[in-house]
């Protein structure tokens, strides 16, 4: 009886324990990101993040009282990491229509140009995405600019990363490079190809969010966006903004 007694007791304890360890694990948010300046910037030298979709993101956090890690990844695996990993969040992700359904949202975050990079040296001028289906377009792994210019029908060349598309461009891999505006930039500005790789048309704007894995509880999404909203109101959200021009 007294065996019986302590088997019971330890049982209790180690289910109580099980129980425990499952409340905390819930509670830690991981959150996956990408180097996307200037929304997601990854410092080469220590691997500390910032930007704007990151202070935000780090902001909510802070108020929400939530414990987290961020940490960034090639796109595609931040991406897949959180469709498959419960309690995980990916950003700065563009809301589409074909992922609505894959995560619940917290945002926006931020706006995000869609921009035409040409080679300075081309004499083709084209002028609007129409201009362009005789062309192969440079887009990179799981990002939305791809996956919307191959969902329209225009021939691409995919690479893993969006640096990677500059020098491809210039070997003339493919004809024209689509990528968000700033990123564009940035990748140009980082590898001192801003004079042999020029802007040409904007063709889309975005929205990017904070897609967290649809186990997440919608009580704690919907804290989530309610502190956005303070975020935006109380101008944290413009202070943030500022810091980046």
């Amino acid at each position: 009886m007294r065996i019986r007694s302590i088997i019971l007791r330890l049982s209790c304890i180690l289910a109580f324990c099980c129980s425990a360890h499952a409340k905390t694990a819930d509670a830690h948010l991981i959150l996956t990101t990408e180097d996307y300046p200037p929304f997601n910037i990854v410092d080469p030298n220590n691997g500390n993040l910032s930007g704007i979709s990151t202070e935000k993101v780090k902001e909510i956090m802070h108020r929400s009282g939530e414990t987290y890690t961020i940490s960034a990844y090639p796109w595609a695996r931040a991406f897949q990491m959180a469709r498959t990993d419960a309690n995980t969040c990916v950003f700065s992700t563009t809301r589409m229509p074909e992922r609505e359904a894959m995560f619940k949202w917290v945002g926006p975050l931020v706006k995000n140009n869609w921009f035409v990079f040409a080679r300075a040296d081309d004499t083709r001028k084209p002028k609007s995405l129409e201009d362009l289906r005789p062309y192969i377009m440079g887009i990179y792994r799981n990002d939305a600019v791809g996956e919307f210019l191959t969902s329209k029908g225009f021939k691409t060349d995919i690479a893993n990363a969006d640096a990677d598309n500059p020098r491809k461009l210039l070997i003339q891999r493919f004809d024209f490079w689509a990528t968000g505006e700033l990123l564009g930039l940035a990748i140009l500005k980082n590898q001192g190809l801003q004079g042999k790789i020029v802007p040409r048309f904007q063709f889309n704007q975005t929205e990017m969010y904070l897609a967290c894995h649809p186990a997440i509880a919608p009580e704690r999404i919907e804290l989530f966006n309610q502190i956005l909203k303070d975020i935006e109101h109380d101008g944290t959200a413009a202070a943030i903004e500022k810091k980046y021009k």
